[in-house]
């Protein structure tokens, strides 16, 4: 892949033959704009994940291009993309919003495929990023999983998105795989990036590293069990991380990290072994090094209160480890934290392993102290978001339900309906619009 093609136009071109695009009136009457001398960022609130998904791709960048903070209108999508830049640091004080491109992907009848367009679909509903910190979305599936890729299933099959295949190219979940002989699963994530990035957007994904959840993928051989202390299967979980990377995303998020090197492993959840310390330091400076990318930000779940022993692994950024809840806790850490620049434990308004049941309130609460404790904003600490945090999903279910099954939620085999039902209805709008007046004053920070 050609790191200047214009994928965007490419993907456009193949989908719809044409790739003109044309300024998007719908936008135009969604749109919210940050509040003071950031007015010019713009994104689209009050809305309903379906009204995003039900769009054609076509009008997801038309709406993107919308969106721009320029002057001109782009007729055609430009050449060259290049990242917000927030210095070489900018995943120290980033805000992770995790959007599960598995469960918003395209599922009719028992099919689930073609995540990739639908987070694409999402991106004009996402804050760009403000003044003084970056945005950045994370996605939640990039590799096939174990269970059962390219299907849903019951809401209570296994379908796991902790059990991932290396070797083996990309989910079918996520890919389009009708048109990758034209348009490769590389292509498609480039054009993802280059559409985030022209949203004022970072981006990145989640990734594995307990051994017994990872697999080793082999034509006309059975799967083998990924092992750490096989050099080879090193090398091929470096490879596949810096071959994703090079299609524009930049950064990972690390699933257990907080265990590697048998830390804390009383009450580690994960299976099977970690890598030891020196092994995980190892792997990040690979990352950065065979990429050629130093900017990027390493991200691992949970942290303590040995802040050096995360950073000196290569991580940025940690999670879990101060209370979202109070603001004056939030505001005393960000302030305690001020001096190191390369790391901090973050504030999360939920994660990955959430249950449900917390009442809108609180999570607007929670959102307005990642956003605004601290005493100058160059201080703020990094916080984590998941999908459910703008877009309130339906009542019966969780984001950690999601993570773990792939229901669909159509009661007539059609994607509208399954985009529908996977998330709350008019209450939901009226949440998602009091989170975007909380950005739109953020931003501007």
């Amino acid at each position: 892949m050609n790191d200047t093609e214009n994928t965007v136009n490419k993907m456009l071109e193949i989908l719809f033959g044409d790739c003109s695009l044309f300024y998007d009136k719908w936008t135009d009457e969604h749109k919210y704009n940050a509040v003071g001398n950031s007015h010019l960022k713009k994104w689209i609130a009050n809305i309903l994940p379906v009204e995003l998904l039900t769009r054609s791709l076509k009008e997801s960048v038309c709406s993107i291009v919308s969106l721009c903070e320029c002057d001109n209108f782009y007729t055609k999508f430009p050449d060259e993309i290049k990242t917000p830049d927030y210095g070489d640091n900018w995943g120290r004080f980033a805000n992770y919003i995790e959007i599960n491109n598995r469960a918003i992907a395209m599922m009719e009848a028992n099919l689930c495929r073609k995540g990739i367009y639908s987070a694409i679909k999402m991106l004009p509903a996402i804050p760009p990023s403000a003044k003084s910190w970056a945005n950045c979305v994370i996605l939640s599936q990039i590799w096939p999983n174990i269970y059962g890729d390219g299907f849903n299933k019951g809401p209570f099959e296994e379908n796991s998105l902790y059990g991932i295949r290396l070797n083996t190219g990309y989910s079918i979940n996520i890919v389009d795989y009708d048109v990758v002989d034209k348009f490769t699963a590389m292509e498609q994530f480039k054009a993802f990036n280059d559409l985030a990035h022209f949203r004022g957007i970072k981006t990145g994904f989640r990734t594995i590293i307990s051994e017994d959840q990872l697999k080793v993928a082999h034509y006309n051989a059975p799967d083998e069990n990924f092992r750490w202390n096989n050099p080879e299967h090193v090398e091929l979980y470096i490879n596949e991380m810096v071959n994703v990377i090079n299609t524009g995303f930049e950064a990972i998020f690390f699933d257990s990290a907080k265990h590697i090197g048998g830390y804390d492993c009383e009450n580690y959840t994960g299976v099977g072994a970690l890598p030891e310390y020196e092994q995980m330091q190892y792997i990040t400076n690979e990352i950065r090094r065979r990429s050629g990318k130093f900017t990027l930000s390493f991200v691992g779940e949970k942290s303590s209160d040995d802040f050096k022993r995360y950073q000196k692994m290569g991580l940025n950024a940690g999670t879990a480890f101060v209370s979202v809840d109070d603001f004056d806790t939030v505001k005393y850490w960000s302030n305690n934290l001020k001096y190191n620049r390369n790391y901090a434990p973050g504030v999360e308004v939920s994660n990955d392993n959430d249950e449900g049941g917390t009442s809108y309130d609180v999570r607007l609460n929670r959102i307005k102290n990642a956003l605004f404790a601290f005493e100058y904003a160059s201080d703020k600490l990094p916080s984590f978001m998941q999908m459910e945090d703008l877009f309130p999903l339906r009542y019966d279910t969780s984001t950690h339900h999601l993570m773990m099954t792939n229901p669909s939620y159509s009661l007539d085999g059609s994607c509208k309906s399954h985009w529908k039902n996977l998330f709350a209805d008019e209450d939901a709008r009226i949440y998602n619009h009091q989170v975007g007046e909380i950005f739109a004053y953020a931003l501007s920070l």
